[in-house]
Order: structure tokens, then sequence, then C-alpha cells
């Protein structure tokens, strides 16, 4: 399996969908600066100025700089691979003028991140390249494009992306023997990560831990607040695996002293949450668009009395945890047109919300989803049931 080759080949197929032509992807010193595309149908760094074309007839072709050759070379991830040594822009011109595009796709986006990795300097040096020629007038943005192409998930990266959730839960059944009351969230933090790199992935983000209510819940880095009996433990971590990603949140309360169970209004919470995540687990199917999914969990928890989470249901995850493309979320003007998008089969998506109990914590879960016909299929085993220490 060579899934930066399958990309490639779902790209080209896209580009017939969408009428497009060629997408040209323009990178340099792509180590300090790198196209999210690269990783996805390139496979190799570039240093010098580089463009790699694909046209809807099947065409890949890659223009690099002479000693990034070999590398292109070895990995056949192109039909042709041309070099240059000093200046780019005759042999771009070259093969622009030879492919003849009437549009051409480039990576800029005001939607999706990850299809804006065109910087503004590369843009006007491509204009500038280009200038003189008909080409110039044929630019158009690869949103669409590059969108589809991440969000429609081959079975093989499905299957990569649910061993990342898998050993994700791995993780958290080691760690939970091991939590105790007075440590805190830097240490909960630290046997976290440590269990991570044991798996032979890293963090796909920095590890988020909420002692009770004593931190924000958010993006916020683990402090030195320390759990007490009557706290919630809310962790929300994730595994890169083999280039793609996971993202969870997971949940134990600790008991007060003549406790048997947890309260009453935390329960009840917890399975509101927990609910949510099914209703709008079944709701999520192809066609529907990604603000109707987050309308339902907004409609639940009002209708039980619980405030609105501030933040989408879903993102769709991939090689990064915030993978482009569609979002199940609310037409709020952040999210830009991305919550309007159809869901598909093969995408894959977070279903997350929280509920805050003053003196308890974050009641927050997320779970990791592939979209079918029939609905969200969890990737990994979900928590259904409250941890109780």
């Amino acid at each position: 399996m060579n899934l930066t080759q399958d990309k490639a080949a779902q790209g080209i197929g896209i580009l017939g969908e969408l009428d497009i032509d060629l997408w040209l992807i323009f990178v340099r010193e792509t180590n300090m600066m790198a196209d999210p595309t690269v990783a996805l149908v390139v496979g190799h760094a570039a240093t010098w100025q580089s463009f790699f074309a694909f046209t809807r007839q099947g065409d890949g072709v890659a223009l690099v700089g002479n000693h990034d050759e070999a590398n292109f070379r070895r990995a056949k991830q192109f039909i042709e691979v041309l070099t240059y040594t000093q200046d780019v822009k005759p042999d771009l011109v070259k093969l622009i003028t030879r492919l003849d595009p009437k549009s051409i796709a480039i990576n800029y986006s005001v939607n999706d991140v990850a299809a804006d990795g065109l910087t503004h300097g590369m843009y006007l040096l491509l204009q500038e390249y280009l200038e003189g020629t008909p080409y110039v007038d044929r630019l158009i943005s690869s949103e669409q494009l590059v969108s589809k192409l991440r969000s429609r998930k081959l079975p093989g990266e499905i299957e990569l992306i649910a061993e990342a959730a898998r050993q994700t839960v791995s993780v958290w059944e080691r760690v939970v023997p091991m939590l105790r009351v007075g440590m805190s969230e830097a240490e909960v933090g630290e046997l976290i990560d440590r269990e991570i790199l044991a798996t032979g992935g890293v963090m796909s983000f920095d590890t988020i831990v909420n002692a009770g209510d004593k931190s924000a819940p958010g993006h916020g880095a683990p402090s030195a607040a320390k759990l007490a009996p009557g706290d919630l433990l809310h962790v929300d971590f994730g595994i890169k695996l083999d280039g793609y990603c996971s993202d969870l949140q997971r949940l134990a309360y600790f008991r007060r002293k003549g406790e048997t169970k947890a309260p009453a209004e935390l329960i009840e919470a917890f399975e509101t949450v927990r609910d949510i995540i099914t209703a709008t687990g079944r709701k999520a199917r192809p066609g529907v668009k990604g603000f109707e999914v987050d309308a339902l969990a907004r409609e639940i928890l009002r209708d039980n009395g619980y405030p609105e989470y501030q933040h989408a249901l879903g993102h769709f995850i991939g090689r990064d945890v915030h993978d482009g493309g569609g979002i199940l979320g609310p037409q709020w003007e952040r999210y830009g047109t991305m919550p309007m998008q159809p869901l598909e089969v093969g995408n894959v998506t977070t279903l997350e919300l929280e509920i805050l109990l003053p003196g308890i914590g974050c009641v927050g879960l997320e779970e990791d989803a592939a979209i079918t016909d029939e609905g969200a299929e969890y990737l990994c085993p979900r928590q259904m049931e409250l941890i109780v220490l």
C-alpha cells in the first residue's frame, strides 16, 4: 500500500469531477514552511522552489532543484521529474505552456487551512513567473479540491486512524489504575504522554488535563492544580501513529469520603453527553450538512436544561488532528463555509461536547468515527460508563 500514490490518484479523479485542468503545488524549504498537501500527495521534502503538477488526464510532473532530483526519481511518485539549477521560471513556463490548462488550482483558501499552504510571497512570485502568459489569469483556489481530497479517506487511511484511536484507548486503560488523589494535572499529563510514546507514536496535540473545576477546559497546558476527592478528571489527548491522528476525551471521578457512587447531577450530565454523541452519530449520514448534526446536539442540550458548548461538535481528523475539509459546527463566521459541506462516506470526524458542572468539573467526552451510509461508525471502544475511583 502506497497511500501517497493512492491519494495522488484520488486527487486526479477529483480534478475531473470539479472540471479543473491542473493542480499546481508550489513549495520551497518545506522543512520550514510545509504546505499541508506535501505529505498527502508529494511524499518528499523539497529545498529549492519546486512545483508539483497533477493534470486531470493523469499526468504527474515534478519540477525540482537539481539536488532534490534523486529523492523524487527514487520514489517514483511522479511520471516525469524535471530539474533546474539557476532559475526555475523558464522551465515552469515551458511546462505550463506544454500542459496548456484552462484552469490552474493553487493552494490558497479563506475557509480551509489545509488548502491554504501557498504563502502570499510565493503567490506573488508565481504571478511574476507567469507574467506575460495567458496562464496568470487562470489561477483559481484549490479549496474544493483539497477539502474533498483530505476529507474523503481511503480505507487504508481509516484503518490507520482507527489503530491510532485503539492505541489511545489502550493508553487510557493503562493510565487509569495509576491515577491517585493528590496528583497534579501536569503529573497526569506526563503519565499519559509517557504511555503515548511507549506505543511508538507521538502526541497528536498537547495533552489537556483538567482536575475538577480548578482549570478551564480548552487548549490550556496542564497546571499544578491537584486532584482532590469530589473532582472529575477530564483528559483530552491523542496519538499520531504512522502519520495519522486520533483525538479522544475521557473522564474519571474521584469519590468523596462516604460516597459509594458519583453525584446524581454528574451521572445525569455524563449520560446526556454520551447520549448526544450516540444521537448525532446516527444523524451523521452522507448528504447531511455539518451544521445540521451540530444543531441536533444543541437542541438536546437545551431540552435538558443545559447551556450550549462554545465550539463545533466535531472536526475532521486524519494526517492532522484538525485535518481540514468540512466540520460539524454551527454557522458561525469563524468557520466560514465548512459547516455547510454535506458529509460523505469516508469522512472521519470527532464527536465531542461538554457540560460544565461547578464544583465538579468538565463533563466532556470525545469519540472518533467514520461516516458510513448507516451513520457514524466508531473507530475504537467508546466510554459508555463513568469511571469512579
